[in-house]
């Protein structure tokens, strides 16, 4: 690397890091180079992506494809006006429609997952006016600007709301967390209270326009629901004539298996949102596709919303590539083998460890949840806890060469889809050694971990 430690130091303090405390001596690595399901810092050593960054390299780095069809359209056409149609654009369509579910066939684009959402919001409170509520659920994450804030359960909201710049009119509900049911039930006994309950809020609250969830829960705790709970709630919308948004952004794009999560449950919503796995995150891109209902209403009513950057062509232009590589990729078998690996692997690592609770996941997309009694379910940390466990047991994680997103109490898991047994292998022998640290603390209850994924 051409600029020199000193330099490096003094320019990094100069920086905003994202989510956290600036701390102008803060330790951070510079990575130079990625390729496939590896990335690599400035000397030249190896990490596994066990993450695939923020849930988002899906195709892995430097895929041929996507590179060439970048080049080429940087080569012809950067930017336009979005009023104007470019070739890209309509190429992007075509692609979008062979795999989006059915009847989701108008598209708005824009450049990141919360604007996605952003344009979700707007979209639903010109159609159902003067309708305007919206119910999120707690252990949700929507995105970081003023919407996106709104519609997010966890604590990242709150300082949306203590600046007044949180978008008013979100309602919070129960989440469908069997290991931790809010509720304190059990699974199937409890006749998935947490989706009927929606009814009520709906009928009590009043002024309800749309229900927006993420199908897997994705940074708060890759949560899979019960079988049963997504046809229930779509019905619940249906019979109160309120919109439902899928919030793909992270569990879309064959992440779980399916090319959008919502089709586990064949049950097809009336708003996507996507973003990050729709380019592989090679460019920054969202997209919300909405019902040809809620299209036909802006046919006589304008659309309130837009972007210098909608449609951008250059961001644009990984779509075409990218999805006829997750195509190809289904063919072949890879994304299933891999994921039924990968899941059988980290159901031997957590029964190896009493510091893991509950494993839970589907295709590509888990969570480890430590605990420091699997009895109680006590989590490690206290909220005044600078460093948390999960983060050091990712940073020990690190140091030996894997790549591991900690959040809150969850380690997440969610490996580029072209990922092979043999670096998996590799990857679980790293968070073996690593979960010791968490081990070392937990207490041993004589309880099995739970899988909470297994209905």
């Amino acid at each position: 690397m051409s600029i020199s430690k000193d330099k490096v130091k003094k320019l990094i303090t100069h920086i905003y890091s994202p989510w956290g405390i600036q701390k102008k001596d803060r330790d951070v690595k510079i990575i130079t180079d990625a390729e496939g399901v590896f990335f690599y810092d400035d000397n030249k050593k190896r990490y596994i992506d066990f993450s695939s960054q923020l849930v988002c390299s899906n195709l892995g780095h430097k895929n041929p494809a996507i590179v060439e069809a970048i080049i080429k359209q940087a080569e012809k056409l950067q930017y336009v006006n979005p009023s104007f149609i470019t070739e890209i654009a309509l190429e992007s369509i075509e692609a979008l429609l062979s795999v989006m579910p059915k009847g989701l066939n108008r598209f708005f684009f824009s450049t990141s997952g919360t604007e996605a959402n952003e344009a979700a919001l707007k979209m639903t409170r010109q159609f159902k006016m003067p309708e305007y509520k919206i119910i999120s659920r707690y252990n949700s994450y929507h995105g970081s600007t003023s919407a996106g804030a709104a519609f997010t359960g966890e604590a990242r909201r709150f300082i949306s709301e203590k600046t007044r710049c949180a978008t008013q009119g979100v309602v919070f509900a129960p989440d469908c967390y069997c290991y931790r049911c809010p509720f304190n039930l059990t699974y199937p006994k409890c006749n998935i209270l947490c989706a009927s309950y929606i009814d009520y809020i709906i009928k009590k609250e009043g002024s309800i326009a749309a229900f927006i969830a993420e199908p897997v829960v994705g940074t708060n705790g890759r949560i899979v629901p019960p079988p049963e709970y997504f046809p229930m709630i779509k019905n619940i919308c249906d019979k109160n004539n309120i919109l439902f948004i899928a919030d793909e952004v992270m569990s879309g794009w064959f992440r779980t298996g399916k090319a959008f999560a919502m089709e586990h449950w064949n049950v097809i919503p009336d708003i996507i949102t996507t973003a990050k796995g729709v380019t592989a995150a090679y460019t920054p891109l969202g997209i919300t596709a909405s019902s040809e209902k809620i299209f036909n209403f802006f046919e006589n009513n304008p659309f309130s919303h837009g972007h210098t950057y909608s449609y951008h062509p250059l961001a644009s232009s990984p779509i075409p590539a990218a999805i006829a590589e997750y195509k190809r990729l289904m063919d072949s078998g890879i994304c299933q083998k891999g994921a039924s690996y990968l899941k059988k692997k980290l159901y031997r690592l957590a029964d190896k460890h009493q510091s893991i609770g509950d494993v839970r996941g589907i295709g590509h997309f888990w969570a480890l949840e430590l605990v420091k009694n699997r009895k109680t379910k006590e989590s490690f940390d206290k909220k005044d806890d600078k460093i948390k466990m999960t983060a050091k047991v990712a940073a020990d994680a690190m140091n030996k060469g894997l790549f591991v997103n900690p959040w809150k109490d969850t380690l997440i898991i969610a490996p580029p889809l072209i990922i092979e047994e043999d670096i998996i292998d590799e990857a679980i022998e790293i968070l073996d050694k690593s979960l010791k640290i968490a081990d070392e603390k937990s207490v041993s209850a004589g309880l099995s971990v739970c899988r909470s994924s297994e209905f």
